[in-house]
């Protein structure tokens, strides 16, 4: 019945669905004047005036919403209109609801952030927009969402979660959203017909946290197996995503079919010979089929039908070939791109194919094979790495401007933003730029809102834009009014953490806490930066400053997330101040000292802990409780919460983990995560070291794999909601803290990978 139920569902679905391939939806390719040439259908409004209700529940019904035609230049938005009812023309319903955005930041002065807004302040009756503005966007492709999004943003996330992600994406411009949710039930279907049962194929699949890595052909068959009651319910959620975005005028990227396939291919099919993948950090790699063999012809068949029935058809298909170390074997990759371009082209002409621009992917072998005004790549790297020639590299494929500011969904605030105000205009205008686009891609999404915004604005300004002036109104409007103290604190944070330099890094460094426990650690993450990329002084000074923010501005959600946010920030860094010297009282024996220390180290995870448990986006408890309301049955809701859980600290298996280095790769600073996990990780091991100096025997032996696993197997309930006040907790973490000293720099030093770079703008801080 339940199988019956989902198909009628879908068949319903399918029927209603604005189809992607027209209309104010359709994506726009490389080449912007083609789709104008091919003209606009007109929109309506109703999608983005319910997103609009939805946002703004009491001032939506002041807006006047406009759907206008899409010229030949590309999208646009205008805000105009008088007091009590602001007038937005636009070229869909997404990018009325960036003319709204515009009009809230530049006009009302207040922010939707994601997270965070200051709304509260919006006054009963809507000020008038000062003209006419008209803002244009710069590129055709607005990309959002790193293949690892649904890992470390919220593999079991509901529909309203969704929906509120969707709202925000449209808000600040976003017009093509990958979305792989709903791509297990399209593999499972496909491959029945290929000599596969339904339990092979489940426990093939992994547990949506880690399916991600399965569908970009890194691994399997972990955190699994899944149910059929969760194929189903995953099917039917990325068809309502996929349907939402169409609706908007927006494209939902779906993943391409390129040749993975499930062990024993060839037993059940002698003619599709298989190329072995071989291990990626301590996984099994499945197996890739030849595409220029005929079997993938119809592999590939299978998978487009499937995947229309589910989630309806898209112009755009992400896939990667090889990623992260495949091997081609004896297949040419310029034979084997050709032969994926044409089974796209085959089921769903015209459609573009979109590749990630990381490590060497994609291979110039690749780019020459196809069609470049069939490609597009969202490059991963543009602001990580210097001296780099687009152009050149990618010989002349559309390509669009990426980042990945954040790695495995850290809570750590900062990004390369100066980078991306330099960079990206200066790319999009130099002589035979092929820049295309904006490709918003951390791998988990929901902090640094600063970053996010400032980097969506991108595509919607045609000249250089200056960091410091962006940074100064986007004080302002961040808790709905002007203060001199939340002016001081952004400028701080935008010339320490937001400032960091290109080169080696797109990403800041992580907490000491959330790292294994060592004497010596420099890092959580196994591939993050070991030291400090910025001064921790200005995030110091910048808690100071936002504590005397106005008591009346205090009251936007904005301000109690950023505060939370930054005193977090302040003590995480400290870490790396503390443990050097708990080291140092470690190694010249002095136990008295070293109890000390080790007291105020843990007393700081307590700290820390209370700290977060004032702001629900930093509750470990709704992360868990997501996961186990897909479970059907007490198994599987077990089976959700390990995925979850495992997902956070060691990844995977203890492969994987430990010789792997995927332990604590997703490391976040969370209320429960920090009490249960962190903090007991480093209490059994400063024990253990006081247990040593004590006795003057050499530390216990600590299997931290052993430890870590049987908390991802635990059960235990965690808080949803918030306890605490956060100006008092916030100002607790600040009275615990040393004064920073006017000269201070990182205190980690770790060689040539210490990135921060004291400058004359940075000292002018202090």
């Amino acid at each position: 019945m339940r199988r019956l139920a989902f198909w009628a569902s879908a068949i319903v679905a399918l029927a209603l669905a604005v189809p992607a391939t027209t209309g104010a939806g359709a994506a726009a390719p490389p080449d912007p004047t083609a789709a104008a040439a091919a003209g606009q259908s007109a929109f309506g409004v109703g999608p983005a005036r319910a997103a609009l209700a939805r946002l703004l529940p009491r001032h939506a019904s002041q807006f006047t919403l406009v759907p206008v035609s899409r010229p030949a230049s590309g999208d646009y938005f205008t805000v105009s209109g008088r007091a009590g009812a602001p007038r937005i023309e636009g070229t869909s319903p997404a990018v009325l609801l960036s003319g709204v955005n515009w009009y809230l930041k530049y006009t009302a002065k207040v922010d939707i952030g994601w997270p965070g807004d200051s709304t509260a302040k919006l006054p009963r009756i809507l000020p008038a927009p000062s003209g006419t503005v008209r803002k244009d966007a710069s590129v055709p492709h607005r990309f959002a969402l790193n293949d690892t999004d649904d890992g470390y943003s919220g593999a079991y996330r509901d529909w309203a979660a969704f929906e509120k992600q969707i709202d925000l994406l449209a808000l600040h411009g976003a017009n093509e959203v990958f979305v792989q949710m709903g791509a297990d039930a399209v593999y499972h279907r496909t491959f029945q017909e290929f000599g596969y049962s339904e339990d092979q194929l489940r426990t093939w699949i992994p547990g949506p946290a880690h399916q991600p890595w399965w569908l970009m052909q890194n691994m399997s068959d972990f955190g699994g197996p899944v149910s059929e009651r969760l194929l189903d319910d995953r099917a039917a959620l990325g068809r309502r995503i996929a349907d939402r975005l169409r609706q908007l005028g927006m494209t939902p990227v779906l993943p391409g079919y390129f040749g993975t396939v499930p062990p024993s291919f060839t037993a059940r099919n002698p003619t599709g010979p298989v190329v072995p993948q071989g291990r990626w950090v301590g996984f099994d790699r499945p197996d890739w089929l030849d595409p220029r063999s005929p079997v993938y012809r119809e592999v590939a068949a299978s998978f487009y039908r499937h995947q229309r029935q589910l989630l309806g058809d898209s112009t755009m298909y992400k896939m990667d070939l090889l990623h992260e170390g495949g091997r081609p074997g004896d297949v040419p990759m310029g034979e084997a791109a050709k032969a994926v371009m044409n089974a796209l082209q085959t089921a769903r002409p015209g459609a573009v194919w979109t590749l990630l621009g990381w490590q060497k992917n994609p291979s110039t072998q690749i780019i020459d094979a196809v069609d470049k005004n069939r490609l597009l790549i969202v490059d991963g790297l543009s602001d990580r790495f210097d001296g780099l020639d687009r152009e050149t590299t990618w010989h002349g494929a559309p390509y669009a401007f990426g980042t990945i500011p954040n790695f495995g969904g850290h809570t750590t605030i900062g990004a390369n933003t100066a980078v991306w105000a330099d960079r990206f205009d200066a790319w999009r205008s130099k002589p035979g730029s092929t820049l295309k686009g904006i490709a918003y891609l951390p791998e988990g999404t929901g902090q640094n809102p600063v970053a996010y915004e400032l980097f969506a604005e991108l595509a919607w300004r045609t000249g250089p834009l200056d960091h410091r002036a962006w940074f100064a109104e986007y004080a302002e409007r961040r808790y709905g009014g002007a203060d001199p103290h939340a002016a001081k604190a952004w400028e701080l944070l935008r010339g320490g953490p937001y400032s960091t330099p290109s080169g080696a890094w797109s990403e800041p460094q992580d907490s000491l806490f959330t790292a294994r426990p060592r004497l010596t650690a420099t890092k959580a993450a196994s591939w993050g930066p070991a030291g400090m990329r910025y001064d921790a002084g200005t995030v110091r000074r910048a808690l100071t400053e936002l504590l005397r923010v106005a008591p009346g501005l205090r009251t936007t959600d904005a301000y109690r997330f950023d505060l939370v946010d930054v005193a977090r920030q302040a003590l995480a860094n400290h870490s790396r101040t503390l443990l050097p010297r708990i080291k140092t009282a470690y190694d010249a024996k002095d136990l008295s000292r070293f109890r000390q220390l080790a007291t105020e180290w843990k007393g700081h995870l307590t700290l820390l802990d209370e700290l977060l448990a004032t702001d629900r986006r930093f509750l470990l408890g709704p992360w868990l409780e997501d996961a186990k309301a897909w479970g059907g049955t007490e198994q599987e809701r077990a089976a959700a919460e390990f995925d979850a859980r495992s997902v956070l600290t060691t990844w995977g298996h203890r492969s994987g983990s430990d010789a792997g280095g995927l332990h604590d790769y997703a490391n976040r600073e969370w209320s429960g995560l920090v009490s249960d996990f962190y903090a007991m990780r480093w209490t059994t091991y400063l024990d253990s070291l006081d247990t040593a100096l004590a006795t003057g025997r050499a530390p216990a032996a600590i299997d931290w794999f052993a430890v870590e696993n049987a908390w991802n197997q635990e059960r235990d309930p965690y808080p949803v909601r918030t306890s605490g006040d956060p100006v008092t907790l916030a100002t607790a973490v600040h009275e615990a803290l040393p004064a920073p000293q006017p000269t201070q720099a990182a205190t980690d030093t770790a060689g040539p990978l210490h990135q921060w770079r004291r400058t004359p703008e940075r000292a002018a801080l202090d």
